[in-house]
């Protein structure tokens, strides 16, 4: 299960192994907060130097460390250094930075919160609403964005039922709706928005949140109806899905004037938007 948590609006990649009951954090993500770097490139760059000298020294936080596959900034899975919780604060002990010991009490917040939340699901979502807030989302997006998820955790599920099971096929498919509702990739999307690693949907318009959910409604109800199995039917369910979300898109705009697809986005000012060409 991939997951991005937030540590002071900074954005961390994890997984958590159910199996194991372990998290796994992205070790650049976290290096980048530590040392302040201002790109993701700048923070690699750190660990990769970092990374050399705890292997001399011997330091088997780093001989033992972890690789997963975790979205990358170009919206791809792509092998990355994880640590554990014990890995990690091992790290840490050898970044001098003022945030060190607020990013230890956050680590072990995160891992205590995952066990209330395997008690109790509905805590997941309560946090998730927390965390927008903090974030200064309105209660009319935060609503929406809810929503829209429950919509995309019910197509996942038909979609692990039914033959769909690899993370890669999930991206693909993903892909296929989005490209056919609005004319682009996600990809494409997310720089058009000014995106790197950030989650496209946390910068969604409250339109574009509505027609990535009616274009994932429509996907999982025509899969249902014509019992889709497998990638390549899943992949046709996908495109007709898709193409009813376009159309009601275009629908929208020809009536508004207005695109539907924005280059608007949540993040600070200082970052550049990108405008729709």
């Amino acid at each position: 299960m991939n997951d991005i948590k937030l540590f002071e609006h900074r954005q961390v990649r994890s997984q958590y192994d159910a199996e194991q009951e372990i998290w796994y954090f992205s070790i650049v993500d976290i290096v980048g907060i530590l040392t302040e770097q201002p790109s993701v490139d700048r923070a690699r760059n750190y660990w990769k130097v970092l990374k050399s000298r705890l292997l001399k020294e011997g330091n088997e936080s780093v001989t033992n460390c972890n690789q997963l596959k975790l979205p990358a900034e170009d919206g791809k899975l792509r092998i990355t250094d994880v640590g554990t919780v014990e890995q990690i604060f091992r790290i840490i002990q050898s970044i001098p930075s003022p945030k060190a010991e607020p990013f230890k009490q956050w680590l072990a917040k995160v891992g205590y919160e995952r066990l209330q939340e395997i008690q109790d699901p509905s805590l997941s979502m309560d946090r998730a609403r927390e965390n927008w807030q903090k974030m200064g989302r309105s209660e009319k997006w935060i609503q929406q964005r809810m929503t829209g998820q429950e919509t995309r955790n019910k197509l996942t599920d038909y979609w692990k039922e039914n033959g769909v099971t690899e993370k890669d096929e999930f991206a693909l498919l993903t892909n296929i709706i989005h490209q056919e509702w609005t004319g682009i990739s996600v990809q494409k999307h997310k720089e058009i928005k000014g995106l790197e690693s950030q989650n496209l949907r946390d910068h969604m318009s409250e339109a574009e949140l509505l027609f990535t959910a009616l274009a994932e409604l429509s996907t999982r109800q025509i899969a249902e109806a014509e019992v889709a199995k497998g990638l390549n039917k899943n992949a046709q369910a996908s495109k007709k899905g898709g193409a009813i979300a376009k159309n009601a898109r275009k629908a929208l705009e020809a009536k508004t004037g207005k695109n539907v697809i924005t280059g608007e986005n949540f993040l600070a000012p200082s970052k550049t938007k990108k405008k729709l060409r």
